[in-house]
C-alpha cells in the first residue's frame, strides 16, 4: 500500500487537503514528502481509522510508539512530532489541548 492508498483509505480526499496545507505555506518538496511519510505512518498506526475522529491521545500514543518501541532518534522524533502538529492544525484544523507531553527521544 503506497502513501496515497493509505490515506485515501482512512478519508477519501485527504491527500488533496494535506497537500493543499502544504502548498498554503509554501513547504518545499522533501517537506511534503516527510509530512506525507509521518502523517501515513500514523493513520497506518491508528488502524486507517478517519482521522477527524482521531484524539490529541492518539497522537500521543504513536509519539511515545516511536520514541520506546521504535527508538527513533531525536531529529526522526522532531519531524514526526512536527508532521502531526501541522497534520492536526493546518489538515485537520483542530487546535492541540496543551503540549503533546511527550519528552524527545
Amino acid at each position: 500500500m503506497d502513501i496515497t492508498e493509505a490515506l485515501e483509505q482512512s478519508q477519501p480526499g485527504l491527500v488533496a487537503r494535506v497537500k493543499d496545507a502544504i502548498h498554503k505555506h509554501k513547504l518545499n518538496q522533501r517537506s511534503e514528502q516527510t509530512y506525507l511519510h509521518w502523517i501515513t505512518r500514523f493513520v497506518l498506526f491508528s488502524d486507517l481509522k478517519d482521522p477527524d475522529a482521531l484524539a490529541n491521545e492518539d497522537r500521543q500514543l504513536f509519539l511515545e510508539y516511536l520514541s520506546d518501541r521504535m527508538r527513533v532518534s531525536r531529529a526522526r522524533f522532531n519531524q514526526a512530532s512536527q508532521a502531526l502538529t501541522f497534520f492536526y492544525e493546518d489538515v485537520l484544523g483542530k487546535t492541540p489541548a496543551g503540549d503533546n507531553g511527550c519528552a524527545a527521544a
